[in-house]
């Protein structure tokens, strides 16, 4: 298991998270990051970090958020013919323009 980001970090790009990740496993989505959960170390870095607290640890994991994280990775997102797999890191993939489809259907306030 993995740490993941959850619903929080929908429309909260704020990046601390990113900046504090030795391993560059935290992905841009449209309006939301993922772990990328075969990169990711669970050294927790990123825990403190992040302003909404959005990024749960191993053993505080929803399910949802879970296979959320793992799908950004394992499906063809819109807009994109393959999976986005494991790039070894985010900094050479930049800001994907695309999200899951549990994010992009999320409620708007």
């Amino acid at each position: 298991m993995t740490h993941v980001i959850n619903a929080a970090c929908i429309d909260e790009l704020d990046g601390s998270c990113v900046d504090s990740c030795p391993v560059d496993c935290i992905y841009e989505g449209r309006t939301k990051r993922y772990i990328n959960p075969t990169e990711c170390i669970d050294c927790g870095a990123c825990l403190p970090e992040c302003p909404v607290d959005a990024i749960t640890a191993p053993d505080g994991n929803d399910p949802v958020w879970v296979a959320d994280n793992a799908e950004f990775f394992e499906l063809p997102l819109p807009g994109r013919a393959a999976p986005l797999g494991d790039p070894g890191g985010a900094s050479g993939t930049g800001r994907i323009d695309a999200d899951t489809p549990l994010v992009a259907g999320w409620p708007k306030p």
